[in-house]
């Protein structure tokens, strides 16, 4: 994986005023990647959004980690649901077409 892709760790939490630990804090909770190359931590930049919501619930609502993990999994089951609900109306309306056509 190329360098240049990645974002490092500690620019990143440099330009949001933040600890490198909750990163790795973050990352022992499972929540975030972290990759290391030539001795320096990396995140993804798809990773990006996710990191910066979790940044604002911990610093500006004081929510901690374990209520982060919390909230991070009702979310990805929010989101895995409602893909699963938007499948399962194109399917029905799939199904709706048919039996209106002659």
């Amino acid at each position: 994986m190329n360098s240049k892709d990645l974002i490092q760790i500690k620019q990143f939490c440099v330009y949001h005023e933040i600890e490198n630990t909750f990163i790795t804090e973050l990352h022992n909770y499972g929540l975030v990647q972290i990759i290391m190359l030539e001795e320096d931590e990396y995140l993804q930049p798809e990773q990006l959004p996710a990191v910066e919501k979790m940044i604002r619930l911990h610093y500006d609502l004081k929510i901690n980690l374990e209520g982060i993990d919390a909230i991070a999994n009702l979310l990805n089951k929010i989101e895995v649901l409602q893909q699963n609900l938007t499948a399962a109306q194109n399917k029905l309306r799939l199904y709706e077409q048919h039996q209106i056509e002659p």
